[in-house]
Protein backbone atom coordinates (compact mmCIF):
# COMPACT_ATOMS: atom_id res chain seq x y z
CA UNK A 1 0.00 0.00 0.00
CA UNK A 2 1.18 3.47 -0.69
CA UNK A 3 -0.26 6.67 1.14
CA UNK A 4 -0.01 10.01 -0.11
CA UNK A 5 -1.42 13.24 1.89
CA UNK A 6 -0.19 16.91 1.41
CA UNK A 7 0.49 18.46 -1.90
CA UNK A 8 1.10 15.16 -3.95
CA UNK A 9 -2.47 13.82 -2.20
CA UNK A 10 -3.97 16.92 -3.72
CA UNK A 11 -2.23 16.69 -7.23
CA UNK A 12 -3.25 13.13 -7.22
CA UNK A 13 -7.16 14.32 -6.75
CA UNK A 14 -7.33 16.81 -9.47
CA UNK A 15 -5.85 14.46 -12.02
CA UNK A 16 -8.59 12.03 -10.92
CA UNK A 17 -11.10 14.88 -11.02
CA UNK A 18 -10.32 15.93 -14.50
CA UNK A 19 -10.63 12.46 -15.47
CA UNK A 20 -13.97 11.41 -14.07
CA UNK A 21 -15.42 14.75 -14.88
CA UNK A 22 -14.34 14.17 -18.58
CA UNK A 23 -16.32 11.14 -18.46
CA UNK A 24 -18.87 12.50 -16.92
CA UNK A 25 -18.54 11.21 -13.91
CA UNK A 26 -18.60 12.15 -10.42
CA UNK A 27 -15.84 12.99 -8.27
CA UNK A 28 -16.91 13.64 -4.28
CA UNK A 29 -15.19 16.47 -3.03
CA UNK A 30 -17.35 17.90 0.02
CA UNK A 31 -16.27 16.81 3.71
CA UNK A 32 -14.23 14.34 5.17
CA UNK A 33 -14.25 10.76 4.83
CA UNK A 34 -16.25 10.93 1.66
CA UNK A 35 -14.57 8.52 -0.40
CA UNK A 36 -13.80 8.13 -4.36
CA UNK A 37 -13.00 4.25 -4.70
CA UNK A 38 -11.31 4.16 -8.25
CA UNK A 39 -9.37 0.99 -9.46
CA UNK A 40 -7.45 0.98 -12.52
CA UNK A 41 -7.13 -2.10 -14.99
CA UNK A 42 -3.72 -2.15 -16.31
CA UNK A 43 -3.79 -2.46 -19.94
CA UNK A 44 -1.94 -5.80 -19.76
CA UNK A 45 -4.05 -8.05 -20.31
CA UNK A 46 -2.90 -10.75 -18.09
CA UNK A 47 -5.46 -12.08 -15.89
CA UNK A 48 -2.94 -14.11 -13.78
CA UNK A 49 -1.40 -11.17 -11.78
CA UNK A 50 -2.33 -8.53 -9.22
CA UNK A 51 -1.81 -5.72 -11.75
CA UNK A 52 -4.24 -3.67 -11.09
CA UNK A 53 -4.62 -1.03 -8.74
CA UNK A 54 -7.16 1.19 -6.48
CA UNK A 55 -7.14 4.41 -5.62
CA UNK A 56 -9.20 5.50 -2.14
CA UNK A 57 -8.89 9.47 -2.77
CA UNK A 58 -10.66 11.31 0.65
CA UNK A 59 -10.04 14.32 2.89
CA UNK A 60 -9.24 13.88 7.04
CA UNK A 61 -9.70 17.36 8.50
CA UNK A 62 -10.34 18.95 4.91
CA UNK A 63 -6.76 17.89 3.64
CA UNK A 64 -6.31 15.58 0.54
CA UNK A 65 -5.23 11.79 1.41
CA UNK A 66 -5.06 8.81 -1.49
CA UNK A 67 -4.38 5.75 -0.91
CA UNK A 68 -3.53 2.42 -3.22
CA UNK A 69 -3.74 -0.84 -3.15
CA UNK A 70 -2.87 -3.64 -5.74
CA UNK A 71 -5.51 -5.52 -6.60
CA UNK A 72 -7.11 -7.41 -9.64
CA UNK A 73 -10.35 -6.40 -11.81
CA UNK A 74 -10.24 -9.25 -13.66
CA UNK A 75 -11.43 -12.69 -13.07
CA UNK A 76 -8.58 -15.39 -12.04
CA UNK A 77 -7.34 -17.44 -14.62
CA UNK A 78 -8.11 -20.74 -13.01
CA UNK A 79 -12.00 -19.31 -13.05
CA UNK A 80 -11.69 -17.50 -16.85
CA UNK A 81 -10.76 -21.36 -18.04
CA UNK A 82 -13.65 -23.09 -16.17
CA UNK A 83 -16.78 -20.62 -15.02
CA UNK A 84 -19.02 -21.50 -12.36
CA UNK A 85 -21.37 -23.72 -12.95
CA UNK A 86 -24.25 -21.24 -12.35
CA UNK A 87 -22.95 -19.00 -15.44
CA UNK A 88 -21.39 -21.66 -17.54
CA UNK A 89 -23.67 -21.30 -20.03
CA UNK A 90 -22.74 -17.68 -19.97
CA UNK A 91 -19.57 -16.90 -19.27
CA UNK A 92 -17.46 -15.50 -16.36
CA UNK A 93 -18.29 -12.16 -15.88
CA UNK A 94 -15.52 -8.93 -16.49
CA UNK A 95 -16.94 -6.00 -14.97
CA UNK A 96 -16.98 -3.46 -17.84
CA UNK A 97 -15.77 -0.04 -16.69
CA UNK A 98 -17.91 2.47 -15.68
CA UNK A 99 -19.33 4.92 -12.63
CA UNK A 100 -21.49 2.72 -10.44
CA UNK A 101 -23.05 4.96 -8.15
CA UNK A 102 -24.29 4.04 -4.59
CA UNK A 103 -24.07 0.43 -5.65
CA UNK A 104 -22.06 -1.07 -3.03
CA UNK A 105 -22.81 -1.49 1.08
CA UNK A 106 -20.91 -3.03 4.09
CA UNK A 107 -22.10 -6.11 3.86
CA UNK A 108 -20.94 -10.33 4.35
CA UNK A 109 -19.03 -11.74 1.50
CA UNK A 110 -19.39 -15.50 1.16
CA UNK A 111 -20.58 -18.03 3.25
CA UNK A 112 -21.34 -18.07 7.02
CA UNK A 113 -18.11 -20.34 7.82
CA UNK A 114 -15.06 -18.55 5.21
CA UNK A 115 -16.47 -15.42 4.36
CA UNK A 116 -15.54 -11.84 5.20
CA UNK A 117 -16.89 -8.50 5.61
CA UNK A 118 -16.56 -6.73 2.22
CA UNK A 119 -17.92 -3.86 0.13
CA UNK A 120 -21.10 -6.05 -1.56
CA UNK A 121 -23.24 -5.26 -4.71
CA UNK A 122 -26.22 -4.58 -2.84
CA UNK A 123 -27.47 -1.52 -3.67
CA UNK A 124 -27.33 -1.07 -7.52
CA UNK A 125 -26.61 -2.87 -11.07
CA UNK A 126 -23.81 -3.37 -12.83
CA UNK A 127 -22.31 -3.97 -16.31
CA UNK A 128 -20.35 -6.89 -17.39
CA UNK A 129 -18.96 -8.72 -20.32
CA UNK A 130 -19.51 -12.45 -20.39
CA UNK A 131 -15.81 -14.21 -21.15
CA UNK A 132 -16.79 -17.41 -22.49
CA UNK A 133 -13.89 -19.06 -24.78
CA UNK A 134 -12.70 -20.84 -21.74
CA UNK A 135 -8.61 -19.44 -22.01
CA UNK A 136 -6.66 -17.72 -19.61
CA UNK A 137 -6.91 -14.19 -21.68
CA UNK A 138 -10.29 -12.02 -20.35
CA UNK A 139 -12.38 -10.45 -23.43
CA UNK A 140 -12.98 -6.87 -23.10
CA UNK A 141 -15.81 -6.80 -25.77
CA UNK A 142 -19.22 -7.90 -26.34
CA UNK A 143 -22.71 -7.53 -25.73
CA UNK A 144 -23.31 -6.25 -22.17
CA UNK A 145 -25.19 -7.71 -19.19
CA UNK A 146 -27.12 -5.59 -16.61
CA UNK A 147 -28.11 -6.71 -13.28
CA UNK A 148 -27.14 -8.10 -9.77
CA UNK A 149 -23.88 -10.54 -10.23
CA UNK A 150 -22.73 -9.99 -6.82
CA UNK A 151 -19.41 -8.50 -8.32
CA UNK A 152 -18.11 -7.63 -5.00
CA UNK A 153 -14.66 -5.88 -3.46
CA UNK A 154 -12.83 -8.08 -1.37
CA UNK A 155 -9.90 -10.19 -0.59
CA UNK A 156 -8.53 -13.39 -1.06
CA UNK A 157 -8.72 -15.99 1.96
CA UNK A 158 -5.46 -16.42 2.60
CA UNK A 159 -3.55 -14.34 5.17
CA UNK A 160 -0.80 -13.21 3.29
CA UNK A 161 -0.29 -11.60 -0.28
CA UNK A 162 -0.76 -13.75 -3.36
CA UNK A 163 1.45 -13.46 -6.16
CA UNK A 164 -1.27 -14.97 -8.86
CA UNK A 165 -5.39 -14.87 -9.12
CA UNK A 166 -5.84 -18.48 -9.75
CA UNK A 167 -9.22 -18.69 -8.97
CA UNK A 168 -9.92 -15.74 -6.20
CA UNK A 169 -11.94 -13.79 -8.46
CA UNK A 170 -14.95 -14.72 -10.26
CA UNK A 171 -15.42 -10.78 -11.88
CA UNK A 172 -15.01 -9.25 -8.71
CA UNK A 173 -12.32 -6.88 -7.23
CA UNK A 174 -9.97 -8.59 -5.16
CA UNK A 175 -7.01 -7.27 -3.06
CA UNK A 176 -3.76 -8.57 -3.27
CA UNK A 177 -3.25 -8.68 0.45
CA UNK A 178 -5.19 -8.83 3.12
CA UNK A 179 -3.49 -6.48 5.52
CA UNK A 180 -4.22 -3.48 2.63
CA UNK A 181 -7.61 -5.05 2.99
CA UNK A 182 -8.76 -4.49 6.68
CA UNK A 183 -6.76 -0.91 6.42
CA UNK A 184 -9.36 -0.24 3.22
CA UNK A 185 -12.10 -1.83 5.33
CA UNK A 186 -11.03 0.72 8.19
CA UNK A 187 -11.32 3.61 6.24
CA UNK A 188 -14.62 2.79 4.52
CA UNK A 189 -16.28 2.06 7.84
CA UNK A 190 -15.03 5.74 8.76
CA UNK A 191 -16.86 6.94 6.11
CA UNK A 192 -19.68 4.74 6.91
CA UNK A 193 -20.21 6.88 10.24
CA UNK A 194 -19.71 10.10 8.82
CA UNK A 195 -22.23 9.53 5.74
CA UNK A 196 -24.07 6.46 5.71
CA UNK A 197 -23.64 2.37 4.34
CA UNK A 198 -23.59 3.71 0.49
CA UNK A 199 -20.00 3.51 -1.51
CA UNK A 200 -19.48 4.83 -5.36
CA UNK A 201 -17.15 2.26 -7.45
CA UNK A 202 -15.64 3.58 -10.37
CA UNK A 203 -13.46 1.38 -12.95
CA UNK A 204 -11.29 3.12 -15.34
CA UNK A 205 -8.79 1.79 -17.68
CA UNK A 206 -5.53 3.02 -17.73
CA UNK A 207 -5.16 4.55 -20.82
CA UNK A 208 -8.08 6.79 -20.14
CA UNK A 209 -6.57 8.58 -17.25
CA UNK A 210 -5.32 12.05 -17.96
Amino acid sequence: MAKLTGLAAKVLADQYKKTLEKKGFVFFENGDYNLNIIGVRNDSGDASKFDDFVNVIYKVEGQWVCDTYPITTEPGTSILKRPLKEVAHKGTAILVPGQYRSTYKIGWHGNRDRGHMALCQRGGQVSVWRDNNRDSTPDYHGPEDVGWYGINIHKHRGSDARLNTGGVSAGCQVFQSSVDFAEFMETCSDARDQWNNSFTYTLLEEKCLC
